[in-house]
């Protein structure tokens, strides 16, 4: 396990820098390929808008976190999954690239629930503060993409499970970490090529 300083990743964020991103991640990878590492993974979603610099360079093959979940939802059924994660992640090609490639359709948060929803994870969920207004915010969100005709929620974030599960979500939920985790388990003891 590696990682550079979280602020770093979040500097080059909010500059757009995915170059910036990219580099961070690679500086990751080689320290981690040195030491005997087979795979990579990373289960920061909102990284992964960089991917498409960081794979061409890497020095080993590197599980999706969103192509898993994907994969998930495929596997499961469902055709309409709602989008939930930071404002930088629900913007990003990242989930409807590999949604679309395999027929699933997104439905992503409105502007305003975005910029709520990031301030959620940014302001709360990273601090571990966790509030019942942030539960039932939320809640009312994934509720809409119910409406919307949405049959499962992705939740995109690292830490929007904290606050977040099938127990208390109006759709089935989708944990990218928790299928990211699997799927390297899977990748690791059965030696199954990365998608």
């Amino acid at each position: 396990m590696h990682t550079p300083s979280f602020a770093g990743y979040v500097d080059c964020l909010d500059r757009g820098d995915l170059r910036g991103i990219a580099d961070l991640m690679l500086e990751s990878a080689l320290k981690l390929a040195s030491i005997g590492a087979d795979f990579l993974i990373c289960p920061d979603n909102t990284i992964h808008s960089a991917f498409c610099l960081v794979e061409p360079n890497s020095p080993r093959p590197w599980l999706h976190i969103a192509a898993v979940v994907a994969d998930e939802a495929v596997s499961l059924g469902f055709r309409r999954v709602g989008l939930t994660g930071t404002r930088w992640l629900v913007e990003s090609s990242v989930y409807p690239e590999l949604f679309t490639s395999r027929g699933l359709e997104v439905v992503r948060p409105s502007e305003t629930e975005r910029q709520e929803i990031h301030r959620i994870i940014m302001r709360e969920l990273v601090a571990g503060v966790f509030l019942p207004s942030a539960v039932t915010f939320l809640q009312g969100v994934i509720q809409k993409m119910a409406s919307h005709g949405c049959d499962s929620v992705a939740l995109a974030c690292t830490e929007i499970p904290l606050i977040i599960n099938d127990q208390n979500s109006s759709l089935p939920t989708l944990d990218s970490t928790r299928l990211l985790a699997r799927a390297a388990l899977m990748r690791a003891v059965q030696g199954e090529t990365p998608t």
